[in-house]
């Protein structure tokens, strides 16, 4: 089991006397963490960022991503867009990763997990319930501005949500919280990132082809 809770570590986080023990339990206490938002919000960068904490503090943790996510053609990792990766393992569903988990491993991260179905939540759920962190990024929204149901389902049952934001591909002056689809795919999934690009309420486009903005505009008309 890797784990040090000696002085170093404490002194690391400037957490001293009475309140260090503390410290050391809140890192430990098992909590579902949700990081959210559309494309190119800086999720994966987010979970990263969470496990890097967890590897300055010397837990054991494990991160898993969905093998049918192989956009970035780096097997073994997840990476973000700003260049910074950490060790993952591919897995092919939700039940998988109950495989892969010890009981050494204090802290689990998993990203992309709106590619998994909703066996997910039970599995998270599940590794809580044995004392885990599970930290879970995903997409809240599909192209249609449906949620997916497994992030939904997570977000509600989670002790924290991170709701991210972009800035809009389109204006670029607005925070962007849509994922606009770039082709005529109609799938519901689909594997790419040129495909998208991150839209704010106003400049999205939902597969009826009625804008945001158009229609605050006809509100607009008939309230003057």
């Amino acid at each position: 089991m890797v784990l040090s809770t000696g002085l170093a570590d404490v002194m690391r986080y400037n957490v001293r006397g009475p309140l260090a023990g503390g410290f050391m339990r809140s890192m430990l206490a098992p909590e579902l963490i949700v990081i959210t938002g559309p494309m190119c919000s800086g999720k994966t960068e987010e979970l990263i960022r969470y496990m890097r904490q967890g590897e300055h503090a010397k837990l054991n943790m494990l991160v898993v991503k969905p093998s049918v996510d192989t956009r970035d053609g780096q097997a073994l990792a997840i990476k973000s867009r700003n260049g910074h990766n950490l060790v993952a393992i591919d897995v092919p569903n939700a039940q998988a990763i109950l495989e892969h988990v010890t009981p050494e491993h204090l802290w689990i991260g998993v990203d992309e997990a709106h590619f998994f179905d909703i066996e997910l939540v039970a599995v998270v759920m599940q590794l809580v319930r044995m004392g885990k962190r599970v930290i879970v990024s995903g997409l809240d929204l599909d192209y249609r501005e449906k949620p997916f149901e497994v992030l939904a389902q997570l977000m509600a049952l989670a002790q924290e949500v991170q709701k991210l934001t972009a800035v809009c591909s389109k204006c670029r002056v607005r925070h962007a919280s849509r994922s606009q689809r770039l082709t005529d795919d109609t799938s519901r999934i689909a594997v790419g990132d040129k495909e998208y690009e991150p839209r704010c309420l106003q400049c999205f486009v939902p597969p009826n082809g009625v804008a945001h903005s158009q229609h605050s505009s006809s509100i607009d008309t008939l309230s003057s």
